[in-house]
């Protein structure tokens, strides 16, 4: 899971809604992954802040700490709610996952892969990160 600092949250369109959604992420000039992202104050945990977490469905050998981590939000999964149990949330988690998954392999989400905008000339920087 990635989590994007306070000044990129708060640079996020007001407008739009808390909740689950799916689509690509790339870290630096690597590979496009699947991912989930939650925007919103994760009430389970109780957050006072908002935040923007990704989770990149893929296994990365080493931690990225430092990159520059890019995304294109491609669909809505649900809105942001509270769980009962932490059993519960692992069990939502993996629900959105496997939906983020599916929607994914369609055509016109798979074709967003593949987007320049994940292909960074080297050295380029962003937002001044």
């Amino acid at each position: 899971t990635a989590n994007f600092p306070e000044q990129v949250v708060e640079s996020f369109p007001s407008d739009i809604p808390t909740g689950i959604y799916y689509g690509w992420a790339c870290v630096g000039n690597g590979d496009v992954h699947k991912m989930v992202l939650s925007i919103g104050w994760n009430p389970f945990y109780k957050n006072i802040k908002k935040s923007v977490e990704t989770h990149i469905i893929h296994t990365f050998k080493e931690d990225f700490y430092g990159e520059i981590l890019s995304i294109v939000i491609t669909g809505y999964i649900r809105p942001e709610k509270n769980f009962d149990s932490l059993d519960a949330l692992i069990s939502a988690i993996q629900e959105d996952i496997e939906e983020a998954k599916r929607q994914l392999d369609l055509p016109e989400h798979l074709k967003l892969k593949e987007d320049n905008f994940f292909h960074l000339p080297e050295g380029k920087i962003v937002n001044n990160c």
